[in-house]
Order: structure tokens, then C-alpha cells, then sequence
């Protein structure tokens, strides 16, 4: 057994690639060692924004030997009636390597065949990987890859070196004119000089003479410790951000955390904009004070060594300056005119091509809001329709033009300045949440109709236009503003089915006319898909989500209210009896169209039975939190026991087939019941 170390070392690495890259790799080679029956041990990561590394001990210095058995043509193909051999199997034999004596019979479910055992020798580890690597680094599916000088290879950046070894051993091999050797480098400034491995073991401790922590996790650390000494030091609390903690881990191989300082006047700037300058533009972390207010202080962490912290410091503060200044321009532009200003601005600028402007993108979402609020009784009406037509406004204010992430959040500021009133502003605010999985939803009702307004317009607008997500594929983000859409409905167990919604929207547009129903069609198929993901990430079965949705319900609380009560029927011991019942009576209608029931049609016992106990369950399903389903499945069974359905009299025919499907809609107050499975 040995030790295995592979590094790829290149031109910086974007910090948000890094861990990506590392984990491609890391999947190829497990990959690799699986397929070829390399015994191997731990693996271990390391990684910097100049290297990928694996690590694994534990390496079989062979493969194991493989017995394969390979299956031919029939007997009958590869002999002849006196048993000699034909071309089939002097071919087959050819094919494997073997003499046609050397070849069996076996017997198969298909009958008799000619096979052929294969003993094949391991080969050793160290050929395998000298064939495979270059494979491996080829095709890695790497984001944004690229192609430099004259080569055909793609990777993140320009690839500088590659270190790979077995044991003491060199795995030698060329790719696109790069040797492999057992030479890595330290950091690019303070060690920059080459770095001989002669044994894998000591790989993280001769990067670490030469300033370079290769290991993410001790980078992490280290800019950890840094950041609880400053606020011990200087008296601040760090704005806990582990993203960003993540990305300055990939941005640095040797790590100093520094304490800058900005101009007291910066403050007045509200809070949000003041993070984003530090975080989106310098990777800065932003501190408050004891009090809880913004400091006029700043965390940068360097690349470099403690004794260069002054002259990094300067620099950082030099940079953040700018930006400042910067926003703080902006910030005084916008609010020279009144917020509401901004809307009519709004007329100049393109949502999309064939929708118009962003202006009547608002009048489109201030229509639907207006339905929402009539259809829940909404007292807020009004501040939700002032909401709807300033929502879009600060898209084009300065401020946001710079920092788009901003959107939203600056027009609560500017809507506030401007003298609206909080929960108005406020709904500005939050009627894009969520913005992603496990993000926040909006706290006020206002600004959650909001939301859903906004968000089921982008839907039917785009689906309208034919711009539907497929495969990957989503560049408007539809499917997680469907995933939105259905958080809010269900957190605010509002009343409101989603048909409505869709329609009353694509009313909205236009020029929706007679495709109206082919698109919302289309559309409630699209959030069905989102809707059955969601539920069977949270452990509901398949088939019981599948029960509930073919109803054509898009109630999302309503739906939810079904799927809770199908998985707890499916517990109770007497519902096999109860499914099988309820598939009976679908069974019989697949064919047939419902009608109504006369009830002095009904001539046997066992019909005026189910049609009595049929009415009885219906009335009181609600009352009984649907167990009263139950007491169909006896008058069910005695039905088909007892009456022929398929009467020769057309009439009696008929009217029993109504009154199954008058069951049959009983059952389907709460699911598809042939869509569970027993």
C-alpha cells in the first residue's frame, strides 16, 4: 500500500470555482479507482485559488485480478450438427482472445450458448494512472472553462503545473506539453520558488514552510481566530456572513486578518447599502458597534504576511473609499426627487420585448393584486395597490444601477424618505422574497400578495411567450418563483387556487385571447412538477402525491390538507379494503361518462343501499375529517356482489353507472384513489 498525491496547479482559481473544481476531481478519481479495483484508503481535499489536490492513502500497488465471464452466440449459432465449430464462434473466440477449445457451454433462461471464462491480471496502480489522469483532467465539466495558447485543453485557468506521485514514485505522463514531477510551488509572493516532494506525507507541511495552507479547513480556522481576536481587540461584533467566510477562504493561501477604518460621514448611508460596498464589490466584512449600530470600521483579510498589515491596510482603505464616495453620490442623486418620480421612468424601460415596459409590468401586478385583495376581503387594499405601482421604481435610481443586489431593499429607503408609510415600504421590500431555497418569506400580508402578484406574472408572461424552462434550462428562474409562489400560499394559508390566479393574470396580457387556455394549461402542469419535488423532498410518498393532484385542485393548503389525510388513512389497517373498493368502482367507469341519478330507477337492495349510504358519507365527510369514506366499502362490495351493472335494459344501465360515479366523486373529494398503490 502506498500514498497517492495529485495537485494541478494553475492561474488563480475564481474563489466561487474552487470547491467545485475539487470536488469534480475528487469524484473522477473515486470514480476510477472504482471501476479499475484499486483498493484504496482516506481521501483527503486540499485546495487554494492556486491548486487542486487529492490525497489518498491506502493505494493497492495493483489492481486485483478479475475473472470476467463473457456470454457468445447459441450453441446452435456456433456449432454445426456434427458439433464443429463455425465462424460464429471462431469470431467469438477471436474477439476475447481465445482458442475455440477453450470455449463452454451455458445454460441460460434463453436456452443453451456458448460462453467463455476470462482471467485477467491486475495491472499495476501506477500504469493505470499514468493512462487515466489525462483523461480525467480533459474531461472534467468545468464552469466557464477555458483555453489558452495554442493547446486544445479547457480548464478554469491556465494550467502551470501538475504534481502527481506513488509513493516516492513520479506518475509520469504529458498533457497538452505539461510533464507530470513531483515539483509543487509556494505562495506567488512571499515563497515563490519551486518545492520538491519526495514523499506525499509531507506535502502540507512544506507548503506550509513555504506560506501556503493548503488545507481549506486550516485556512478557515486561521481567518476565524483573526476575526474573534479583532472583535475581542477592538470592541466590535463582525456581521456573521459564513458565505462570505467561504469566499475569503478561497481567495487567500496564506491569510491575515486586518482592522481598517473608514470616514464617520460614510454612516448616514443605510445599513444594507453600506454591507454591499464592503461585501459584493471587496469581499470586506462589515462590524457594528456595541451598540448595534454600523462602525465606521471594516475587516479585510490579506494574502499576505502580519509584517505587510499596515501597507494592506492603507491600500483596502484607499479602495473602500472610493466606493463610498461612490454610493454616497448616488444616494444623494435619488433622493433630490420624490420617490414616486421614479415610476413614470419606469415607461422607458424594457421588461421584455414583447411585454412592454417595466411600467406595465406594474400595472399588470397592481390588476392582480387588486383581484387577490377583493377575492381575501383585504382592508389594505389601497397601500397594497400604492405598493404595487412603487414596487418596480428604485430599478432605476442610481443607487441600485450600481448594486443591483440593492433592488428592493432601496426602494423601502427611498419609499420611507419619500414619506410613504412602513407597511407600503415595507411590501417594496419583501415582494421579491424568497429569492432562493430556505430564504425568508415576506412578514406582512401586503407584502406577500405582492409577491405572489409579481411572481405569477413573470410565470404567464414568460410561458406565454414560449420561453418555458426545459431540462437545466430556467434563465428566468421560474421554477424557484414557483417554489415561492407555493411557500406563500401555504404559509399564509390563504384561500386561493392557483387556476385563478393563472387566468386572472393572462387576462392581463393583452394579446392572450384564445391561447389562454393551452398556456394555463401548460402552466398548472409547471407548477404541479414543482409542487410533487417539494412534497417528496419532504417524504411524502409518490403515489399518494399523485392521488391528490389528479383531482385538478390547485388549492396548495387544500392539496396539503389531502396529502396529510391519505398518508394517515394508509395506517389504518382497513384501508387496503377501502382502496380496493374504490378501484372497483373506477375500474368499471373507465369508459363511461357521468349522469344523474334517478333514484326510482333504482330497483335492487344492494343499489338503493349505496345510493342511501353514498349520501350519507357525502354530507358528513367534512364533519368526519373524511373517515366516513369508510363505511362505503361494505355497500360498495355488496353492489358488485349483488347487481349486474351492464343491465340489457339501457336505462337501468345507465343509472347505475351514475350512481357509481356519484361514489366515484365522493371518493375524489379527496384523491384519485387509483392512483394508490396497494
Amino acid at each position: 500500500m502506498k500514498p497517492f498525491l495529485f495537485e494541478i496547479g494553475s492561474e488563480e482559481i475564481p474563489a466561487r470555482f474552487v470547491s467545485i473544481g475539487l470536488a469534480l476531481l475528487k469524484d473522477a478519481f473515486i470514480r476510477l479507482l472504482d471501476k479499475t479495483s484499486i483498493e484504496y484508503g482516506n481521501i483527503s481535499e486540499y485546495a487554494t485559488p492556486r491548486r487542486l489536490t487529492i490525497y489518498m492513502e491506502g493505494i493497492s500497488e495493483r489492481q486485483k485480478d478479475r475473472t470476467t465471464e463473457s456470454l457468445g452466440p447459441p450453441k446452435k449459432v456456433a456449432f454445426d450438427d456434427k458439433g464443429s465449430p463455425t465462424k460464429a464462434a471462431t469470431g467469438f473466440a477471436a474477439s476475447i482472445g481465445i482458442e475455440v477449445k477453450d470455449l463452454k457451454i451455458k445454460n441460460t433462461e434463453r436456452g443453451e450458448y456458448v460462453a467463455a471464462t476470462i482471467e485477467e491480471k491486475g495491472r499495476a496502480t501506477g500504469d493505470v494512472f499514468a493512462g487515466a489522469i489525462p483523461e480525467i483532467i480533459s474531461s472534467l465539466q468545468l464552469p466557464r472553462s477555458m483555453r489558452w495558447g495554442s493547446g486544445s485543453l479547457r480548464f478554469f485557468r491556465p494550467i502551470q503545473w501538475i504534481l502527481a506521485m506513488f509513493g516516492s514514485e513520479i506518475i509520469p505522463f504529458d498533457l497538452d506539453g505539461i510533464k507530470s514531477g513531483s515539483i509543487s510551488y509556494g505562495h506567488r509572493f512571499l515563497s515563490p520558488a519551486a518545492i520538491k516532494i519526495d514523499d506525499p506525507s509531507d506535502y502540507l507541511s512544506l507548503l506550509r514552510q513555504s506560506h501556503v495552507l493548503a488545507d481549506p479547513a486550516e485556512r478557515k480556522s486561521a481567518i476565524s481566530e483573526g476575526l474573534k481576536e479583532i472583535e475581542a481587540a477592538a470592541g466590535c461584533k463582525l456581521h456573521e456572513d459564513a458565505e462570505l467566510l467561504d469566499i475569503v477562504t478561497n481567495l487567500v493561501e496564506y491569510p491575515s486578518v486586518i482592522l481598517g477604518s473608514f470616514d464617520d460621514k460614510y454612516i448616514t448611508l443605510p445599513k444594507e447599502l453600506l454591507i454591499t460596498v464592503m461585501r459584493t464589490h471587496q469581499k470586506y466584512f462589515s462590524v457594528e458597534d456595541k451598540d448595534g449600530g454600523m462602525a465606521p470600521s471594516f475587516i479585510v483579510v490579506s494574502n499576505s504576511k502580519p509584517e505587510n498589515n499596515d501597507m494592506v491596510r492603507k491600500g483596502a482603505e484607499r479602495v473602500l473609499r472610493a466606493r463610498l464616495e461612490d454610493a454616497r453620490f448616488y444616494y444623494i442623486e435619488d433622493r433630490k426627487i420624490p420617490f414616486r418620480d421614479y415610476t413614470e421612468k419606469l415607461k422607458k424601460v424594457t421588461f421584455q420585448e414583447k411585454l412592454g415596459s417595466l411600467y406595465r409590468k406594474t400595472e399588470r401586478i397592481s390588476l392582480l393584486c387588486s383581484f387577490i385583495a377583493d377575492k381575501l376581503g383585504l382592508r389594505s387594499k389601497e397601500k397594497l395597490l400604492r405598493a404595487a405601482m412603487l414596487c418596480k421604481a428604485d430599478l432605476v435610481t442610481g443607487v441600485v444601477g450600481e448594486f443591483p443586489e440593492l433592488q428592493g431593499y432601496m426602494g423601502m429607503v427611498y419609499a420611507l424618505n419619500s414619506g410613504e408609510d412602513k407597511e407600503t415600504a415595507s411590501a417594496i421590500h419583501e415582494h421579491y422574497l424568497p429569492r432562493f431555497s430556505g430564504d425568508s418569506l415576506p412578514s406582512g400580508e401586503t407584502g406577500a400578495i405582492l409577491s405572489l402578484a409579481d411572481k405569477i406574472d413573470n410565470i404567464t408572461s414568460f410561458f406565454f411567450l414560449g420561453l418555458i424552462p426545459t431540462g437545466s434550462e430556467d434563465p428566468f428562474a421560474l421554477r424557484r418563483q414557483a417554489a415561492g409562489i407555493i411557500s406563500i400560499l401555504q404559509n399564509g394559508d390563504y384561500p386561493l387556487s392557483l387556476d385563478i390566479l393563472i387566468d386572472k393574470s393572462l387576462e392581463n396580457l393583452a394579446s392572450a385571447g384564445q391561447e389562454k387556455e393551452t398556456v394555463s394549461g401548460k402552466i398548472l402542469q409547471f407548477f404541479n412538477q414543482r409542487l410533487e419535488g417539494i412534497l417528496l423532498s419532504r417524504g411524502f410518498s409518490h403515489d399518494i402525491i399523485n392521488a391528490a393532484l389528479s383531482t385538478g385542485e390547485m388549492n396548495i393548503n387544500e392539496i396539503m390538507r389531502r396529502i396529510g389525510i391519505l398518508s394517515e388513512f394508509r395506517k389504518y389497517p382497513e384501508f387496503p379494503g377501502l382502496l380496493l373498493a374504490a378501484k372497483r368502482v373506477h375500474n368499471i367507469l373507465a369508459k363511461t361518462r357521468p349522469g344523474d341519478v334517478k333514484e326510482d330507477l333504482l330497483i335492487e337492495a344492494s343499489e338503493k343501499e349505496l345510493f342511501m349510504a353514498s349520501g350519507k358519507v357525502r354530507d358528513n365527510l367534512e364533519d368526519s375529517g373524511f373517515r366516513a369514506l369508510f363505511e362505503l366499502e361494505e355497500p360498495i362490495n355488496n353492489f358488485f356482489d349483488n347487481v349486474l351493472v351492464m343491465d340489457n335494459d339501457i336505462r337501468i344501465k345507465e343509472n347505475r353507472l351514475a350512481l357509481l360515479f356519484s361514489v366515484k366523486e365522493v371518493f375524489d373529494s379527496i384523491g384519485d384513489f387509483s392512483k394508490i398503490i396497494e
